[in-house]
C-alpha cells in the first residue's frame, strides 16, 4: 500500500538530489542534512510533520550526467514519497571555467531520463524541479545566462510535459530584488546561496510543495 493511503500518521520520505547547493556540506553534518535549504525544510517538517524523513543526496559539482549515473541508489532505491531535483548550474559553469560544455540537447535528454525513471519507479509521487540560477554579481556571471537560460527553458517544458511543479527561482529573484536584495546578498559568488539565499529557496520550495502536497 502506498504511503499516502495510510493517512497523515504514516511517515513519508523526502529525497533531495542535486549538486553543491543541495549538498551544502552534508558530509560534514552529523545529521547529513547540510547547512542549506534542505536543512531549513527538514526543520519545517520536524515541527509540522515529525514522522517525516528528509534525505539529502546532493553532491557538489554534479551535473545532469552525474545524477543519471547515481539516480538509482541515491534516489529511487530510497523509496521516496516526495522527490526534489535541483541540477543544472554546473552544466553551464563547466563551459566557462573548464571549457567543458553541455549542449542543451544532451541536458534535456539526461533530465528527461531522470523524470522517466521517476514515472516508472515512483508513479504518482510529487516531484519538484528547482530551476538553476545565477545572480549577476559581475559581467562574467551575467554572461552565464546565454548558456543557462535555454536549459532552464527546457526544464520548464519538461515540467509542463510531466505535470511537475517548478520551484521558480527566476520569480524568487525578482521578488528578492524588489524587496531590496542585491545579487551578492542572495549568492555571493553568483551561484552558491548565502544564508538568506537558502532561506528564500526553502520558502519557495514550501510554497511550491503546498500546491501538490496530498496531505493538505
Amino acid at each position: 500500500m502506498d504511503a499516502f493511503e495510510h493517512g497523515r500518521s504514516t511517515a513519508r520520505t523526502l529525497v533531495f538530489v542535486g549538486d553543491s547547493i543541495t549538498d551544502a556540506g552534508r558530509r560534514e553534518d552529523l545529521e547529513h542534512l547540510g547547512f542549506g535549504y534542505v536543512r531549513l525544510i527538514a526543520e519545517h517538517f520536524a515541527a509540522h510533520e515529525p514522522q517525516a524523513k528528509v534525505l539529502n543526496t546532493g553532491i557538489g559539482g554534479n551535473r545532469v550526467p552525474d545524477l543519471v549515473a547515481r539516480f538509482g541508489p541515491d534516489c529511487l532505491d530510497l523509496a521516496p514519497d516526495v522527490v526534489t531535483v535541483y541540477v543544472g548550474v554546473n552544466d553551464t559553469w563547466r563551459r566557462f571555467d573548464s571549457d567543458d560544455p553541455t549542449s542543451v540537447e544532451d541536458f534535456e535528454a539526461g533530465y528527461r531520463y531522470l523524470l522517466d525513471q521517476l514515472s516508472g519507479a515512483r508513479p504518482g509521487v510529487p516531484v519538484l524541479l528547482i530551476l538553476p540560477f545565477v545572480t549577476d554579481i559581475d559581467e562574467e556571471k551575467a554572461c552565464y545566462h546565454e548558456d543557462l537560460d535555454p536549459k532552464v527553458a527546457r526544464i520548464r517544458a519538461l515540467a509542463r510535459e510531466f505535470g511537475h511543479p517548478v520551484v521558480d527561482t527566476e520569480h524568487l529573484l525578482e521578488r528578492a530584488y524588489a524587496a531590496g536584495h542585491t545579487p551578492a546578498t542572495i549568492a555571493e559568488d553568483g551561484v552558491h546561496p548565502t544564508i538568506a539565499g537558502h532561506r528564500l529557496l526553502a520558502d519557495a520550495w514550501l510554497e511550491a510543495f503546498a500546491t501538490v502536497d496530498p496531505r493538505r
